[in-house]
């Protein structure tokens, strides 16, 4: 009897020891958390390119505004801290969130097998697609990206983007030539001295509609499938939950929805304020 009384106590014993430890595990996690650090910081640092309208761009003022910035001004009101945001050079903005120059990307950036290998996401807040706006010089004689695989065409793209994979992908045997930045890629078919632009349906929508009619022609069916998220560093569980609760909370109270149509329908209401 008494040897099973000890046998039990050391039973007890034994399982209260192993949850202590896997508490403790679970408080080194949660201190480890990106989270936890924006909420004792009180800062939430967020990474971003600023040209990809409408999700981020400045205003004439300098002001970066946007749709990920409307977004990145909610997540900080929910965490309530303060936010920063971080302009980054789009090659360089992974490298800059693995090292700790900020907490998130929000920057329409594409979900990818390849970006997954080194950064994770949170669920997708958004789907694209690539599409083409062409030189008006082939209008009736280009109807699609297959079109414009052959040597004789050049077309631009913004390097490192989505619209730089596709193009090298589906349209090899074209020139590619890489831009920074959208504006000085789309402007070389605009000007002539390319004759296809590669890039997102949102930019290229807005861009056609303000500075492309008369000029360009729109090829706006998109020919990839291109689920868009917020990227943060790995081995970040605690983080990952809370995103992935923000994204469906705004989705379902209306505010999502709000945010979609000021950007992406009322236009005309913003438009002035970047060009």
């Amino acid at each position: 009897m008494k040897r099973y009384f000890k046998l039990l106590v050391f039973m007890v014993a034994f399982a209260l020891l192993g949850s202590f430890t896997v508490k403790a595990a679970d408080i080194n996690l949660w201190h480890s958390s990106t989270l936890y650090k924006i909420e004792k910081r009180g800062v939430l640092r967020v990474g971003l390119n600023a040209g990809y309208m409408p999700f981020e761009m400045r205003s004439k003022t300098g002001r970066i505004i946007g749709f990920d910035v409307d977004i990145a001004k909610l997540m900080a009101k929910a965490m309530g801290v303060k936010l920063k945001l971080i302009n980054t050079d789009w090659d360089g903005i992974i490298p800059s969130l693995i090292t700790g120059k900020f907490d998130i990307i929000i920057s329409g950036m594409t979900i990818t097998q390849k970006r997954n290998l080194k950064v994770n996401f949170a669920n997708p807040y958004f789907v694209v697609g690539q599409t083409i706006l062409l030189n008006k010089k082939w209008a009736g004689k280009v109807k699609s990206y297959k079109d414009l695989n052959s040597p004789k065409f050049t077309i631009t793209v913004m390097l490192g983007t989505t619209g730089d994979f596709a193009a090298k992908r589906f349209m090899p045997k074209a020139k590619i030539e890489e831009f920074q930045d959208e504006e000085n890629a789309v402007m070389q078919v605009v000007q002539g001295r390319a004759d296809a632009f590669v890039y997102d349906k949102p930019y290229n929508t807005i861009f056609y509609e303000t500075k492309g009619k008369g000029k360009l022609v729109f090829l706006d069916k998109p020919f990839t499938y291109e689920p868009l998220g917020w990227a943060i560093n790995k081995g970040d569980p605690d983080f990952l939950n809370w995103l992935n609760n923000f994204l469906r909370q705004i989705k379902h109270d209306g505010t999502y929805d709000r945010l979609y149509k000021k950007w992406f329908v009322n236009v005309k209401d913003w438009i002035k304020k970047v060009q």
